[in-house]
């Protein structure tokens, strides 16, 4: 399904993070190489971003985080059940999750901006939540309702224009990029 899986390493100390091991295991395990990957992000229960999950944590040995909400649905137990809000290191590096409902219960999206010295902005990584031409997939118009307002505020409402969004599939794009969209994908509705 074209999957996109992101791996973030710490400059000063080579950790790393992976964000959805999606599928391919192999690919994975020879993308990591072998940088020491201490945890396994996986933001949401939908199986095309969970495949390779169980071949690339016991490679890597790494904790597996995911949102309660979300977590008794992976192939793999989480080690690590995690709220908006919070923060993971690896290294000298760390991210914040933003838990958006809507595409699933326990959706969520990683956000590094390297203590905000990025020149270019934030970096967000989010899953199925939100692609370049609107938010991802749901099953009413309440979660529509509620995956767009999360967005809306816990993305557009907190984060500048510059910020890069990693999605699920696809190519990236940037908050400025999709902002002037906003009241069109409400008006368009699920």
């Amino acid at each position: 399904m074209d999957n996109n899986a992101y791996l973030l390493r710490c400059t000063s100390t080579g950790q790393a993070i992976l964000i959805d091991a999606a599928n391919e295991a192999g690919r994975l395990i020879e993308l990591i190489g072998d940088t020491p990957v201490g945890t396994i992000v996986t933001t949401h229960r939908h199986a095309d971003h969970w495949q390779a999950l169980p071949e690339v944590a016991e490679h890597t040995g790494a904790e597996v985080v995911a949102h309660p909400a979300d977590a008794d649905f992976l192939p793999v137990t989480a080690g690590r059940r995690v709220e908006h809000g919070e923060v993971l290191r690896f290294g000298d590096a760390e991210v914040s999750v933003i838990h958006l409902r809507g595409h699933t219960p326990g959706s969520i999206a990683i956000r590094y901006d390297a203590g905000g010295r990025l020149a270019d902005g934030p970096h967000v990584f989010t899953g199925d939540s939100l692609f370049p031409g609107g938010v991802g997939k749901t099953n009413s118009p309440e979660d529509f309702t509620s995956l767009l307002n999360d967005v809306s505020e816990r993305l557009f409402g907190q984060l500048p224009d510059g910020t890069w969004v990693y999605p699920g599939h696809g190519k990236d794009t940037t908050l400025g990029a999709e902002r002037p969209h906003l009241d069109e994908w409400r008006e368009r509705g699920w």
